[in-house]
């Protein structure tokens, strides 16, 4: 059976998502402790790109039990909350930082082992497309919003917040003023990157998986542009600081 192209997006984000995460590894390596929040986006991009993963192998090799409950902790389950952790680590207090980092790996761990846990519809599963609606245990299907309104509450939200602040500094003039401007689209960049995959997600529960693809692809690409928009520097501009 031939696939549509969109199915095979999922092998091309893999690979962009390996080499932003290293990207953002050797800065961390740069900034040391201080740039934990560094580590965690390190993280997040290579558990997006773990997801990514196993919708290349389900679209290449087809399901089985073992991947596609790879495929529901990583992706529908755990989703963009290591990326907001970073901007946790990035925006608030370390005490703060750290509370909030238990409470998100409990949160997580829970479900994930209720996840391995569950018996799976093999109906659903001989499907070509993963779907949450393979789980035997649907109940554990209600869990994942609380950890998806925590990623959207810090990651989307973070960025949204960063860019109305440096919009006011990049409108107040200055010698900083470039900079600021970077750190604005850098910010919208990110906020819209990570807003696609989770219409994609949206779209998936309803049965259109490839719109996930597409979301998850054109996501990390935008993430990746905000990214470096906010650790550009500008030759004698040194005003505003990097957020990375």
């Amino acid at each position: 059976m031939t696939l549509p192209l969109s199915h095979y997006l999922p092998i091309a984000t893999t690979l962009l998502s390996i080499i932003f995460a290293w990207t953002i590894y050797q800065r961390y390596l740069l900034r040391g402790r201080s740039g934990n929040h560094l580590l965690w986006w390190t993280g997040g991009v290579l558990v997006y790109g773990m997801g990514t993963f196993a919708e290349s192998y389900i679209t290449l090799l087809g399901q089985n039990p073992v991947i596609f409950k790879f495929w529901y902790i990583v992706g529908a389950l755990m989703g963009g909350a290591p990326l907001a952790q970073g901007t946790v680590w990035l925006l608030l207090k370390e005490r703060t930082a750290r509370r909030l980092t238990w409470a998100l790996v409990t949160a997580i761990t829970i479900p994930a082992v209720l996840v391995m846990l569950s018996p799976l519809n093999a109906e659903v599963l001989e499907l070509a497309l993963p779907t949450g609606r393979a789980l035997g245990w649907q109940w554990i299907r209600y869990l994942s919003p609380f950890i998806n309104t925590y990623a959207v509450t810090f990651l989307i939200g973070g960025a949204i917040l960063s860019a109305v602040r440096f919009n006011r500094a990049a409108k107040g003039g200055g010698q900083g003023a470039d900079l600021a401007r970077d750190r604005f689209f850098g910010n919208v960049f990110i906020a819209v990157g990570a807003t696609l995959p989770g219409i994609g997600g949206m779209a998936s529960r309803l049965g259109y998986t490839e719109l996930l693809y597409i979301g998850e692809f054109f996501g990390i690409i935008l993430i990746w542009l905000g990214y470096w928009f906010n650790i550009r520097r500008r030759a004698g501009n040194r005003a505003a600081p990097a957020a990375g």
